[in-house]
Order: C-alpha cells, then sequence, then structure tokens
C-alpha cells in the first residue's frame, strides 16, 4: 500500500468537501422566490454534510500519520443563481467528489478493509446525493434521468 498515494488522494477529497462547504453555502445566500425556504434548507444540510465529511477524511489521514491540508478545492461558478443552474453546478460538485472516491477505492481494494470500507460508504453517500440532484433536476412526471 503506497500510504502517500493514499494519503494525497484523501486530501484531494478533504478539498473538494472544503469547497463543498463554502459552495453549498453560497448557494444558499444566493437563492430567491416562494420556494427559498425548502431549498435553502437543503443546501445548508448539504454543507454541513460536506463538513462531516471533510472531518472524516481529515481524520483518516491523521490515522495514516499524514497532515491535512489547508487548501480548497476549485471554487467555480456560472455567477448564474437560478436554481437549475445551482443544482447543475452541484451536479459538477458531487460527480468530481464521487470519482475522488472512486480513485481512493482503487488505491486501497485488498489492502485495507477500513479504508475500502470508508471510500465505498462515500461512493453509497455521493450516489445518493447524485441522484437527488438529478430528481431535483427533472420535470415534474419525468421519469428518465436527468440529462445535461
Amino acid at each position: 500500500m503506497d500510504n502517500k498515494k493514499i494519503i494525497d488522494a484523501l486530501n484531494k477529497i478533504l478539498e473538494l468537501e472544503l469547497a463543498g462547504v463554502v459552495r453549498y453555502t453560497h448557494y444558499s445566500l444566493m437563492v430567491y422566490g416562494y420556494s427559498r425556504i425548502p431549498i435553502i434548507s437543503w443546501l445548508r444540510d448539504q454543507a454541513t454534510e460536506s463538513l462531516d465529511h471533510a472531518n472524516k477524511a481529515g481524520e483518516v489521514i491523521t490515522n495514516l500519520g499524514g497532515h491535512p491540508s489547508l487548501a480548497i478545492g476549485p471554487l467555480l461558478e456560472t455567477e448564474n443563481h437560478d436554481i437549475g443552474d445551482i443544482l447543475r453546478e452541484s451536479l459538477d460538485h458531487e460527480m468530481s467528489a464521487l470519482n475522488s472516491y472512486k480513485e481512493l477505492l482503487k488505491l486501497v481494494e485488498g489492502h485495507s478493509v477500513m479504508l475500502e470500507e470508508y471510500a465505498r460508504e462515500m461512493i453509497y453517500n455521493e450516489e445518493l446525493h447524485l441522484g437527488e440532484v438529478d430528481k431535483m433536476l427533472r420535470n415534474p412526471g419525468d421519469m428518465e434521468p436527468f440529462n445535461k
């Protein structure tokens, strides 16, 4: 097992999750209109969950003897604050996080049950998030997954 590669992958995850905290908090501040209350509540829950995920990644990093990064992942936005735009940006962000957890799983598979289970749990969570955002982007009655 290559601890350096694993710690690097975990630091990338930590940075993405911290970016999620900032991103979802920002989005929650930019929502206007009739459905503001339930949407900002959902966005703030996502920010809290991203912080929880960042803390988990940091704990795993320190368990492996690594140093958690102080950096924050990319914070790009379209600066369009329509709910659809926010959700499409969220979909991209969640896909980046999912891919990072899958990369971690490839690195640890067959070497550490703890790290495998951690990666699988987070992949499960990210796939659920993607499903939620996908459903939110669909028009009422659409059964097919959202297609950009």
